[in-house]
């Protein structure tokens, strides 16, 4: 992939750049698998009573017990780790999750969707709107998100693997896509 560049035309500000087919191929594999397994989550949902009846829309109330998901949608209130154990938070996070799960996932779908438009299946040059970009930068991050739990990368795993760790190939992408992200923030942000 080449650095993603802005260039204004007349029909407005638009930032390019290009992928091979192998790259094309890679991104649109993994868009196409973190897309599938919030889907599947958005499915899983229990149908409500109340939901049916005033047509609003509710989701999981539990947390995700799918490393990967539990990353992609995390608590919305964590436990102070110096406080008492609170029954009540629990619930609370239930009930948030429950009301804002759906459009969670939706807005996820939707940024990765955008990729899978963008990018040519066999590789070639891409254009993006500003709001286009601004997907692109949400999905990258649900990658590198997936990816990171999948490797169980933290502040101590090295930038390269030992040769021979089955992860090392797996961990060039996920750098790959840390470039292709702070690539196109440079470029949106010039």
């Amino acid at each position: 992939m080449r650095t993603w560049t802005r260039k204004n035309t007349f029909g407005g500000m638009r930032l390019r750049s290009e992928l091979d087919a192998h790259e094309a191929t890679v991104l649109r594999s993994l868009v196409t698998s973190v897309t599938g397994l919030l889907e599947e989550r958005a499915a899983s949902a229990p149908t409500d009573e109340l939901a049916a009846l005033t047509g609003m829309r509710t989701g999981n109330t539990e947390t995700p017990s799918d490393a990967v998901l539990a990353r992609l949608l995390p608590d919305f209130q964590r436990a102070d780790p110096d406080a008492p154990p609170d029954p009540e938070q629990g619930n609370v996070n239930s009930a948030l999750r429950g009301l804002h799960e759906p459009e969670i996932i939706d807005d996820k779908v939707a940024a990765g969707a955008v990729i899978l438009e963008t990018v040519p299946a066999e590789g070639g040059k891409v254009a993006l709107t500003p709001e286009q970009a601004d997907s692109w930068l949400v999905g990258l991050n649900d990658l590198r998100l997936a990816l990171g739990t999948n490797l169980g990368i933290d502040s101590d795993t090295p930038d390269e693997l030992e040769e021979g760790d089955p992860r090392a190939p797996h961990l060039d992408i996920y750098h790959w896509l840390t470039w292709m992200q702070d690539s196109l923030v440079q470029a949106l942000a010039s």
